[in-house]
């Protein structure tokens, strides 16, 4: 199977004066000319964008709705680093809703596929996947996992175990305690098994059904 083309994009406010982002972006030319990645396209926006519907600025507004789509379902936030602010003309009194880019911001993409968006922050956890971590990682030619994946995948384990701590004895409905592969209630004493189908099967009962299978000749 042959691998994804790794793309990413970097969106920097302009023009790049800083020399954290100049840094950054040289070390995505490093990874495209070391092959670390396959495609670098640098994109600019401006500090801040007026939401307006007749904003000059409308392919960086798209990218932000396309960014919160993404951390939508992926269970992370892009605030910050976009901000959202409202100023007030002092002559008109007439107030503009702004929308403040971040300094970068960068997209990846696994062939036609949008792994992730960084800067992004699970607030549950309190932690940032940051634009400089990112970069370390394709840099050794990793592809970044963003931190929504890994909070699902936790959370799906604790969904298995706790379903296989809560099952039900058969007998008295009370819970069952897993004792790798042997199910014990401690409330009315039953032991047993799970059966291939997914069944508890008592002990007692296992037994006598191979008690009655043994034949006279195997006595």
């Amino acid at each position: 199977m042959p691998e994804s083309t790794i793309t990413a994009v970097c969106h920097v406010r302009a023009p790049l004066l800083l020399e954290p982002v100049d840094r950054q972006v040289e070390t995505l030319r490093v990874c495209e000319s070391d092959g670390t990645i396959d495609d670098l396209l640098l994109r600019s926006w401006p500090k801040e964008i007026a939401l307006t519907d007749n904003s000059p600025y409308q392919e960086s507004l798209e990218s932000f709705e396309r960014f919160g789509e993404w951390a939508g379902k992926q269970g992370v936030s892009i605030r910050p680093p976009f901000k959202k602010r409202t100023t007030t003309s002092q002559l008109s009194g007439a107030t503009r809703e702004l929308l403040v880019m971040p300094l970068i911001c960068l997209e990846i993409y696994a062939d036609d596929e949008l792994v992730g968006v960084f800067p992004h922050t699970d607030e549950e956890l309190e932690e940032t996947y940051t634009t400089d971590e990112v970069i370390a990682s394709l840099r050794t030619g990793e592809l970044p996992t963003p931190l929504g994946s890994a909070s699902e995948r936790e959370a799906s384990t604790e969904s298995v175990a706790d379903q296989q701590s809560g099952t039900d004895c058969p007998d008295c409905g009370d819970s069952l305690i897993n004792g790798q592969g042997l199910f014990a209630c401690s409330s009315c004493g039953w032991i047993g098994t799970l059966s291939e189908t997914g069944a508890y099967v008592s002990q007692l009962d296992r037994r006598a059904t191979q008690t009655s299978t043994v034949s006279p000749a195997e006595q």
